[in-house]
């Protein structure tokens, strides 16, 4: 779908919109021409900035960044490797759809479970943790691991079944859960290169772990913060929030998700993911070693854990990074999908090359997708 039929889709569907864009103009003209910039923490509302082209619709001194928003995307490498093993060796993989293609840095094929199932590996594709649950007791006979991919959001689907220790003894599971606060911490601290002045925060994980948890970011960074739906709509709100924060001088954390995010989240998710997961510093593709940015199965759980039993563990100065490629400058917003010279040449959704052109919350994925609707709106 084009540009213009997008924006006449929104502008149709939603008859506050215009509304709303007029104001983001007269705050940003209020400015005086003070550059914002704005970023998000979450693949799913980068997809809906890509793809109704919101940013077309901002000011020249408002920019809208996408930052470290796909889990899949900051997947170490070396965790892809050891189940490739794994599975050519007769282990049964169970992965996100998400993460079946996931690249390794092995310059020789197999480089993913993609490939590795290709060539007779044993890899299956679950939408779930219950259903390699359900498959891996039908087949008794047989090792399975489970490839735990993801932010807050899908860690007590994971932490349930474990705390409850309703898993078959055949099933274990190679956590490569990463958190969310920690990075944005990180990256505010760390990369200097990326100068952010509001932030959009991620609706999903805020729905688990509550909006209160993004208080350090008004607090040691003077950053105004906005929790946001995924409506482009409430994307719109978000912006319009940040702009009359920096209009007014005063950095606030505001939930404009209230519909479904509660101050301080799931009571009872983060109390099973705080029972059955420990916070440890983790390596993030691209980026590197995050302080307490990773979760890892708990010791009384260890018979459930695959790192354990398979020797998978965290490889802090393993360099996943691969020949050209700049997923980790993409994920921490310090340049374009469009800037690297490998987007949508040797790099490409049907044939990825980093990790970022893989999962459908990739930048570059959404990027790719979304190509024409980015040509016409830049």
């Amino acid at each position: 779908m084009d540009l213009k039929t997008r924006l006449r889709e929104l502008f149709v569907k939603n008859p506050e919109t215009p509304e709303i864009v007029r104001l983001i103009r007269e705050l940003a003209r209020r400015l005086g021409g003070e550059v914002v910039k704005i970023m998000d923490f979450c693949g799913t509302h980068e997809w809906t900035i890509t793809s109704y082209g919101l940013r077309s619709l901002m000011p020249e001194n408002v920019e809208l960044i996408a930052g470290p928003g796909c889990p899949v995307c900051v997947t170490p490498g070396h965790y892809v490797e050891g189940l490739v093993k794994l599975a050519l060796e007769g282990v049964n993989v169970f992965t996100y759809g998400d993460a079946f293609k996931l690249p390794s840095v092995k310059g020789a094929k197999p480089r993913s479970l993609a490939e590795a199932k290709m060539l007779g590996g044993k890899v299956t594709v679950v939408y779930s943790f219950l259903d390699a649950i359900k498959e891996a007791g039908k087949r008794e006979n047989e090792e399975h691991v489970f490839f735990a991919v993801g932010f807050e959001t899908t860690m007590p689907a994971v932490a349930e079944p474990v705390h409850n220790r309703a898993i078959p003894k055949n099933l274990t599971v190679l956590s490569a859960h990463r958190l969310t606060p920690p990075i944005m911490r990180y990256l505010l601290e760390n990369v200097r290169e990326v100068s952010v002045d509001g932030i959009i925060a991620p609706g999903h994980v805020s729905a688990v772990i509550g909006y209160k948890e993004w208080e350090f970011l008004v607090r040691d960074f003077s950053i105004p913060t906005v929790v946001s739906g995924f409506e482009p709509v409430d994307v719109l709100l978000a912006i319009l929030a940040v702009l009359k924060c920096k209009v007014e001088g005063k950095p606030s954390l505001i939930n404009e998700y209230v519909r479904v995010v509660k101050p301080d989240g799931n009571l009872r998710a983060k109390k099973i993911i705080n029972e059955v997961f420990e916070v440890v510093d983790s390596y993030w593709r691209g980026i590197g070693v995050v302080p307490s940015s990773g979760a890892l199965l708990k010791e009384k759980f260890v018979d459930f854990d695959a790192s354990l039993r398979y020797g998978i563990v965290e490889k802090p100065d393993f360099s996943d990074v691969l020949p050209g490629c700049r997923c980790g400058e993409v994920t921490l917003g310090k340049t374009k999908p469009t800037s690297c010279p490998l987007f949508m040449k040797t790099c490409t959704p049907e044939n990825p090359y980093g990790p970022c052109m893989v999962s459908s919350e990739g930048t570059c994925r959404i990027w790719a997708e979304n190509l024409h609707t980015i040509l016409t709106g830049l």
